[in-house]
């Protein structure tokens, strides 16, 4: 309906793991294109591109639309031919990085703009892609639940929609909460699984070593693992730490089954899909926000086979309870709305941690929803009957953001 009007769409679509939200996102694409239009979907990284690319790629083929890849790493030959179909509208539909928005990328007609994990990218990187002269339709997905009322203070400028549920015969994870001396029966039940011939993921909190914190670490434990626990088996290492170009090689490498555990640190959390990743062990879950831990989560579960969690926790009567939420419930939502209760205000993606800087200053977002939504349809209703707040009663409020909020209001284009 938001697509069928005049005034270009500006929606959030928030969904769990694996919920859907590429099929949505797809149904929207080709809506446009029967309009006349372009569109694009822009990926934080390349492989989530090329996994995105390879999986619409697919959908289409019965209906014979071309899906062009555009990422850094095309050769100059393969770009010039990808920016000429772009400009010419011989490319009806685009999936890419964040080569989408460079300014050598012309559209002929974008009449949508999908944006995927859209936290991965800055508020200027998705509106250059919204800045492209015919003002397109803006989606932006986003598979880290948050409750509805910390989506309207992050998000007020965005409508919402929810997707909160799951396609039919998806097998939940199987959860459990494991002591640190349960280690050597947890390895031989990855030894089990890797011999059925599935891969598995190691997660620490750390990359390195730290004189200051008694945590295991990932560059540690991988020489560890490989040497000690499973020579016999093929390990990657992913972190932080490594440059772009070593996180592509190893998550290709594990994509193609070369690997068979691998070692990383939450860098994981975010969009891979490796349907034949059936375990995930997790050291140290006391030191993960649940949303978090939730996020590494949905890195199994994505095939057919029964998939399993695995959290190694110091015990401690608080992280204790904690845990027990995460392992009562796959809901994301549910999850969120106990880390925002927990945790108190700090942003759920891990920035700010533990309630510091609380979002808004009086409103309390696991208390007053209804207050907000309340707020929210009152600032929309005004701006909708004064969109300049020149009339005589919105003059202070107009004021007010000048005052406060002067670059925010640069950079979304606010006069």
């Amino acid at each position: 309906a938001d697509m069928a009007v005049d005034a270009p769409m500006s929606r959030m679509l928030q969904g769990d793991v694996g919920s859907g939200k590429t099929v949505v996102a797809l149904f929207s694409m080709l809506l446009a294109l029967e309009s006349g239009y372009q569109a694009a979907l822009m990926a934080p990284t390349e492989i989530l591109a090329e996994q995105h690319h390879r999986k619409i790629r697919a959908m289409l083929e019965p209906l014979d639309v071309p899906v062009l890849l555009l990422t850094g790493s095309l050769s100059a030959g393969a770009r010039r031919e990808s920016l000429k179909a772009l400009a010419s509208g011989t490319a009806p539909m685009a999936v890419g990085t964040h080569a989408l928005i460079q300014e050598t990328v012309e559209f002929w007609r974008l009449g949508l703009v999908v944006v995927d994990e859209q936290h991965r990218f800055g508020v200027r990187q998705r509106m250059a892609l919204g800045d492209t002269g015919t003002r397109p339709d803006v989606l932006v997905m986003s598979a880290t639940p948050i409750p509805r009322s910390m989506a309207m203070a992050l998000y007020g400028d965005l409508d919402l929609s929810v997707l909160d549920e799951l396609p039919p015969g998806r097998k939940p994870v199987e959860t459990r909460v494991e002591r640190p001396g349960s280690r050597k029966s947890i390895y031989r039940f990855l030894d089990k699984e890797m011999d059925a011939g599935h891969q598995v993921y190691l997660v620490y909190p750390l990359v390195d070593e730290s004189e200051k914190l008694d945590l295991r670490s990932a560059t540690e434990e991988y020489r560890r693992l490989s040497e000690e626990v499973f020579p016999h088996r093929s390990l990657g290492l992913l972190h932080g730490q490594l440059s772009a170009a070593e996180k592509e090689t190893v998550m290709r490498a594990f994509l193609a089954r070369e690997v068979d555990l691998l070692v990383a640190t939450t860098v994981i959390e975010v969009g891979i899909d490796v349907p034949n990743a059936t375990v995930m062990v997790i050291e140290h879950a006391e030191r993960f926000g649940l949303s978090q831990l939730h996020q590494l989560r949905g890195r199994v579960g994505r095939g057919g086979d029964q998939s399993a969690c695995i959290l190694i926790a110091e015990p401690g009567d608080q992280a204790r309870d904690r845990l027990k939420v995460f392992q009562s419930t796959t809901d994301g939502f549910q999850i969120a709305r106990a880390d925002l209760q927990l945790r108190g205000q700090g942003d759920l993606f891990g920035t700010q941690q533990h309630g510091k800087d609380p979002i808004l200053a009086f409103a309390d977002l696991s208390r007053d929803e209804a207050l907000l939504r309340v707020a929210q349809e009152r600032a929309r209703s005004r701006v909708g009957e004064d969109p300049e707040l020149r009339a005589p009663e919105n003059r202070k409020i107009r004021n007010l953001l000048h005052t406060r909020h002067q670059e925010k209001l640069q950079l979304f284009g606010v006069g």
